[in-house]
């Protein structure tokens, strides 16, 4: 199995088909992760950099660990305690990274569109794990997969995008995602937080009322608030949002449809969500850390030119 592309830059540049392949090839590999030994020696000759410009938690680890999993070998980078601190430039980093024979560099970064640069100045395959507002695409993809696993398909799923559409690049990774897979999406927060074309931009339907939202939806995608990077205020108080927009046990209980909440991490518990929602059974967030390890394994493999698993 192949994909048309050498990198993944974005959701925005696969096919339906490349979609399909990566979805089913994490489905085999969550297999092996399920057995005792779970290692694979299926990128035993390949050395992968693992760049990141910018705080991570789940998505650095899981990329190492997928790395792991199947035996690659890996350097980790972080700017911060780098030669970055003394002015060297993204290119130069990364190549005197791949002086070093580096085969596949996963990026992480602030500014929207490095990873694009890197794969134009670079004969490395490059991996997006974030890049600035623009996308995340393997979130996701585990996003997908995690529906597809729970639901049986992602065609005419009903998904609904929560909270802060303007400043998430795990919202535009979504929506180029599940509309190319045949599911309805719905955006929902406050106007100030959904860009104002988004609606014809991606064919979505726009609402600002949350238990409208929560009716009309089969799964709930909640977004965290990006505080970070919001230059202006964009809504009164945490709290003001909690009360308009954040999702309680009490809310879901009233709804006369049963909705799955996923949340892409980390999440502000008491603003977005409620702590007795993302611990309980309605939830997928513990199931989808644990299919960002299968994705990711999946994504390196098919983008290693390996062919043998």
């Amino acid at each position: 199995m192949t994909l048309s592309t050498r990198h993944l830059l974005g959701i925005k540049d696969l096919t339906p088909q490349d979609i399909t392949t990566i979805l089913e090839t994490a489905r085999q590999f969550k297999e092996v992760l399920q057995r005792p030994v779970k290692k694979v020696p299926s990128l035993r000759d390949i050395t992968i950099v693992n760049l990141f410009y910018e705080n991570s938690t789940r998505t650095r680890i899981s990329f190492e660990l997928a790395e792991k999993r199947l035996s690659a070998d890996t350097v980790n980078f972080s700017a911060s305690g780098s030669s970055v601190s003394k002015g060297e430039t993204l290119l130069d980093t990364v190549n005197n990274i791949l002086s070093m024979k580096v085969d596949m560099v996963v990026m992480r970064h602030s500014a929207s569109g490095a990873p694009h640069f890197l794969a134009r100045h670079i004969p490395a395959a490059i991996i997006n794990a974030g890049d600035g507002v623009n996308e995340h695409p393997t979130q996701a993809l585990l996003d997908a997969y995690s529906i597809q696993e729970h639901k049986g398909t992602l065609e005419g799923v009903k998904v609904a995008l929560i909270g802060d559409i303007m400043h998430s690049r795990v919202a535009q990774s979504n929506l180029y995602l599940l509309k190319k897979m045949g599911a309805d999406v719905i955006v929902c927060g406050p106007p100030t937080l959904i860009p104002k074309h988004i609606g014809e931009a991606f064919g979505v339907k726009v609402e600002y009322n949350l238990r409208r939202a929560l009716e009309w939806c089969d799964v709930a995608n909640v977004l965290r608030i990006q505080l970070e990077r919001q230059n202006q205020v964009l809504f009164s108080s945490l709290r003001e949002y909690n009360l308009a927009y954040g999702i309680s046990r009490r809310l879901l209980d009233s709804l006369p449809n049963d909705v799955t909440i996923m949340h892409p991490g980390p999440i502000n518990r008491g603003v977005e969500l409620d702590s007795d929602v993302a611990d309980s059974g309605r939830s997928l967030i513990l199931q989808q850390v644990e299919n960002g390890v299968a994705i990711r394994m999946a994504v390196l493999y098919l983008l290693s030119n390996q062919s043998s698993a």
